[in-house]
């Protein structure tokens, strides 16, 4: 999967660049596994702008500006935490884009409402956020390692959906 992430991040790489674009990161259960595997490619500074590691509410509030009563009705773990996470990423970063993580990586921690291995992945830009729920348990370093590159993946495809790079003449 880290060979799969550095493909992807190849890609993000190329797209971004050469549109002049920027992305940041907001990680809650991932723990800035997603900003290590952007960045995990040489020039990345030209493009990736930080990442706010989230893993509390506290901060997922205080940094990020996920509303307080979101958090309270509907747990961290929940589609629209995940899409606030990157608005509030795009804010604080001042960035284009944004890539959001939030769930339960386990072994513990899970509940018959929410199991282990939940995990919302956000990703975007401020006027066009889209979420995708991950829901397998393969314990926690896959669920980590799955997450990132489900959150690269859906990434890369809903930048090259907005961003069109000019065409180059040689």
């Amino acid at each position: 999967m880290e060979l799969e992430n550095k493909v992807l991040s190849r890609e993000i790489q190329t797209v971004l660049y050469e549109s002049g674009l920027t992305i940041g990161t907001a990680e809650s259960c991932t723990g800035g596994k997603i900003a290590e595997a952007i960045i995990a490619v040489p020039g990345a500074s030209e493009y990736f702008k930080g990442a706010i590691v989230s893993y509390t509410n506290e901060v997922k509030e205080r940094l990020l500006n996920v509303d307080h009563q979101l958090l309270e009705e509907k747990t961290a773990v929940c589609p629209e935490v995940a899409e606030a996470m990157v608005r509030g990423a795009i804010k604080a970063l001042n960035v284009d884009f944004a890539i959001s993580a939030t769930g339960i990586a386990g072994p513990g921690g899970g509940s018959k409402e929410i199991p282990v291995g939940t995990i919302y992945i956000g990703f975007g830009s401020a006027d066009d956020v889209r979420t995708i729920k991950l829901s397998e348990d393969d314990g926690r370093d896959k669920n980590l390692a799955n997450a990132t590159c489900q959150a690269l993946q859906a990434f890369l495809q809903f930048v090259k959906e907005k961003v069109t790079l000019p065409l180059h003449e040689g």
